[in-house]
């Protein structure tokens, strides 16, 4: 069987996307066949295309939704005809079609459609974990969270509304100020117009955020330090801007702030803990507690997402509709 497939043969910009067709390989014990109606696109994937991370096998993609279509000789968990989505495994979404280890699949209630799964599960879960599990936010905390208005950005907005939590976001433009403040954030700083830190101050009546969440990376390292209460801590999930340069350590002291850098893979590098965090989105999703903003494009414009993400020209959650 053969399958349609953007690989990148070469780590640079968008152009270095190439579709082709290849041959699937044959089903194991445990692999489940998936064709793709739905696929999530997220800045992961800009890291693996650009060299950013490692990328010797040249696939991009990491989630997705569609049918079971065939299924191993010892997959149990799972039956053809069912709607599945997953978000972890190694990349390969990025076709119609791909062979899959049954242990990164979701089985999708009723209700939640193919593209809505593809945008909100990896961004959900990525959500679920810094709030917690990096984090264990407690009712009336402040957390500042830059790229507000980002694809994570909006479901941290909406999960620290849900809570009881005060969310701060931080965006570049009027436009995405507003989408923020429509998803969960009591307050949008415009980082065009405003001084961050002195904003977060004043809202916090000088004692700074409790945690700030940074996806963001090299621009903004030095606002989220200055931004943090005493006894603060920096979740730097991300690097939009570039990786944040070598800092001292001592730095930390005067306040006694926290930094942690985490990522999804070492938060669910079990199927137990997969399970948890993708059944909590899934729950919210149904509760009504998140709501997903879809950016949707043709499977042969993918290159052209890969190009608004990365010139950060877009808001929400951005899916490939098969």
């Amino acid at each position: 069987m053969r399958a349609r497939i953007w690989t990148c043969p070469s780590s640079g910009g968008p152009e270095h996307l190439s579709l082709v067709e290849e041959t699937l390989p044959d089903l194991g014990p445990t692999d489940v066949l998936v064709r793709h109606e739905a696929i999530g696109i997220n800045f992961m994937d800009v890291y693996f295309r650009s060299g950013v991370y490692a990328n010797p096998a040249g696939r991009l993609g990491g989630e997705a939704a569609g049918v079971v279509a065939r299924i191993g000789n010892a997959v149990a968990d799972v039956r053809v005809g069912d709607r599945v989505a997953y978000a972890s495994g190694p990349n390969g979404a990025y076709a119609d079609m791909r062979v899959i280890d049954a242990a990164h699949l979701v089985k999708l209630p009723d209700g939640i459609t193919f593209p809505v799964a593809a945008a909100a599960l990896l961004k959900g879960m990525t959500a679920a974990m810094l709030v917690t599990r990096v984090l264990r936010v407690a009712p009336g905390e402040h957390v500042l969270v830059h790229a507000a208005a980002g694809g994570v950005g909006l479901f941290v907005g909406q999960w620290l509304r849900a809570i009881g939590a005060m969310a701060i976001g931080v965006v570049g433009d009027a436009h995405k100020k507003q989408q923020a403040l429509h998803n969960g954030y009591a307050h949008v700083i415009d980082r065009q117009v405003d001084d961050v830190v002195a904003r977060v101050m004043e809202l916090t009546d000088g004692r700074g955020a409790s945690a700030v969440l940074d996806g963001v990376g090299q621009d903004t390292f030095e606002t989220s330090l200055a931004a943090l209460a005493i006894r603060g801590t920096l979740v730097s999930f991300g690097a939009a801007s570039g990786p944040v340069s070598t800092f001292s350590i001592a730095r930390l002291a005067p306040k006694a702030l926290h930094v942690t850098r985490p990522t999804l893979t070492a938060y669910t590098a079990t199927r137990a803990e997969r399970g948890v965090l993708a059944e909590d989105v899934l729950q919210r999703l149904q509760r009504g507690d998140v709501q997903v903003a879809l950016k949707t494009y043709g499977f042969h414009e993918l290159p052209a997402a890969h190009r608004e993400l990365e010139q950060r020209r877009t808001t929400g959650s951005l899916v490939v509709a098969l």
